[in-house]
């Protein structure tokens, strides 16, 4: 081959990895084949950029760019590009894309039309809707997702209870509208609800809520027990008068012979199997 055509090829070549880089660069580190045949990159050159690791196949017609390492976001993103046009991020990785929940490794979820004609691709959930209005749909990080609102109700069934009360807080402390829950039971805060729903979730003997007990409001009562829970959270027992207030009636209901647990938010939401038992324990 002369020296001429050679250069050229190579400069072509460099140029096309150039934008690549550039594209790239803007979405998290993945291209699509549209994209890289608009750089002048055809299925040959695409092969051996496979073949040299240069690309790597994440789905059909997504690629990530020099290493498979990609970050949340990537993977995210891959998926969407994946799942064709009109898709959006949903459900629990749009929850995590929101930061409501962490991420969790397994298929991804992505929403399209419910006329939309997709295969299965392995990687990836894809949810039909009929519902999905374009004001549901935004852009969080260069990815299309659903909006808070949106998430919050597509995960109320898909995730376990704990999750989804861990993914409202979440939203509602960013600020976001979300849906508004009604619950039949008299409560102080969204930390008791939890905590009801983790009883309910493992079979344990609801509690009298939010009653009196030897001149005490106490959060929940078993009486049959003669056990108390108290619930904490830095939300709804903040500052120094609070603290000695709650155990100083702690103390006061051990005086007349009561147990007392304490839990807190954190323990309830993330350890929940470790408060069933102790609980289990005082119960028996």
């Amino acid at each position: 081959m002369p020296w001429s055509i050679a250069l050229g090829m190579r400069e072509q070549c460099s140029t096309g990895d150039a934008r690549i880089a550039a594209i790239a660069g803007r979405q998290h580190g993945v291209v699509t084949r549209e994209q890289l045949a608009a750089c002048g990159i055809d299925k040959s050159a695409v092969t051996r950029r496979l073949r040299a690791g240069r690309l790597h196949r994440l789905h059909r017609g997504v690629y990530a760019v020099g290493h498979r390492s990609l970050s949340w976001r990537g993977r995210w993103l891959a998926a969407v590009l994946a799942a064709g046009e009109g898709a959006v991020l949903s459900h629990a990785s749009a929850a995590a894309l929101w930061e409501f929940l962490r991420p969790v490794h397994g298929p991804i979820h992505a929403t399209v039309a419910a006329a939309a004609r997709r295969k299965k691709r392995p990687g990836l959930r894809l949810h039909r809707s009929r519902t999905l209005a374009p004001s549901e749909i935004t852009h969080r990080h260069g990815i299309a997702v659903t909006v808070p609102a949106r998430t919050i109700t597509d995960i109320r069934a898909a995730v376990e209870p704990y999750l989804f009360r861990r993914a409202l807080r979440q939203a509602e402390l960013a600020g976001h509208r979300v849906p508004q829950l009604g619950t039949t039971r008299r409560t102080r805060s969204d930390l008791e609800l939890l905590f009801l729903a983790v009883c309910e979730r493992h079979g344990l003997p609801l509690p009298l809520v939010n009653h009196r007990v030897h001149g005490h409001l106490v959060d929940f009562y078993w009486p049959g027990h003669r056990l108390v829970v108290e619930t904490d959270s830095w939300d709804y027992h903040r500052g120094s008068v609070a603290f000695e207030d709650d155990h100083g009636r702690e103390l006061a209901l051990r005086r007349h012979g009561l147990a007392v647990r304490r839990y807190t938010g954190a323990q309830i939401e993330t350890e929940p199997r470790a408060v069933v038992a102790d609980l289990r324990a005082a119960l028996s």
